[in-house]
């Protein structure tokens, strides 16, 4: 994912200022001005990493040094060092919880990701791991790269991406056929049109209709075989991208991602991501003359 680097500048400074609010009371009661510090960042355990070019933008955007001693993407150990911070004492300390959340939480994304799509590769299967919307408010952009970062697809970013007609939806239209036929006259080339159904026979309807791609919600990996098979049957199944959602873990991915459906969207990818343990140390003098 790209964006412009004062854009992706400025994303991260608010985060910090939302953190530091009216000041970093604790560093100015305690910290003389103008100190200066050094720094180390630290994982906890064996992950992927990400987060690592928005610490640099974010550092480089507050006068700090920085060193990185990994790249988004690559895998870390426990007890290895990732990225070194020199520089003011008080601004180091005061961005010190913004830059190990962003750290921690994309890089427990990504490495969740990456866990997941390999476990589909080991057991021989295609299928493409995607995130949701279900993301946390204000950390949609960094949620969605870290996904990407694992090697998973990012799916919607927004709602003007594509047309996703849900359930809600089709309560108020009345039918898929009326939702998705509706969709075809009022929508751009431009946009392709999903919708979700909860019934086998509404997979033919949604395809027959012009659907580009069916969501199948709450399906068990054993209906979601039964619609493909009526799919083929009616030789639908090439004219449209099938994704399965809906109580999708690591206990049973594989039994979904048998089923031949082409992307499976996990929400707790993002909803219930679990941070990475990552820690600030302050390098001491000694430890600075050592090296």
């Amino acid at each position: 994912m790209f964006m412009p680097r004062k854009i992706l500048e400025e994303k991260l400074l608010k985060l910090l200022a939302e953190d530091t609010a009216q000041g970093d009371v604790t560093t100015a009661a305690i910290i003389p001005s103008g100190k200066k510090a050094q720094a180390k960042i630290i994982a906890k355990e064996d992950a992927v990493a990400a987060g690592i070019e928005e610490s640099a933008i974010l550092a480089d955007a507050l006068e700090l040094k920085i060193k990185t001693d990994v790249a988004d993407g690559d895998e870390i150990s426990k007890d290895q060092i990732i990225i070194r911070l020199s520089g003011d004492a008080q601004t180091l300390l005061a961005a010190e919880r913004t830059i190990l959340n962003l750290v921690s939480r994309m890089s427990g994304i990504a490495t969740t990701t990456k866990h997941l799509t390999e476990k589909l590769r080991n057991a021989g299967l295609n299928s493409r791991i995607a995130a949701t919307r279900k993301t946390a408010p204000g950390l949609s952009y960094f949620d969605k790269k870290s996904v990407l970062i694992g090697g998973g697809d990012p799916h919607r970013l927004h709602l003007d991406d594509m047309i996703l007609i849900k359930d809600n939806h089709i309560a108020i239209i009345g039918s898929v056929e009326a939702a998705v036929r509706k969709a075809k006259e009022n929508a751009s080339f431009s946009k392709k049109i999903e919708v979700e159904v909860t019934r086998v026979e509404d997979v033919i309807v949604a395809a027959e209709a012009g659907a580009d791609v069916i969501m199948l919600d709450n399906f068990s990996p054993k209906r979601i075989r039964e619609a493909v098979e009526w799919l083929e049957r009616d030789s639908l199944r090439g004219k449209v991208i099938l994704e399965a959602s809906g109580g999708i873990s690591a206990q049973n991915i594989v039994d979904y991602g048998s089923t031949n459906v082409d992307v499976l969207s996990i929400g707790e990818l993002t909803h219930s991501a679990r941070a990475i343990d990552v820690s600030l140390e302050i390098v001491i003098e000694n430890e600075r003359k050592k090296k």
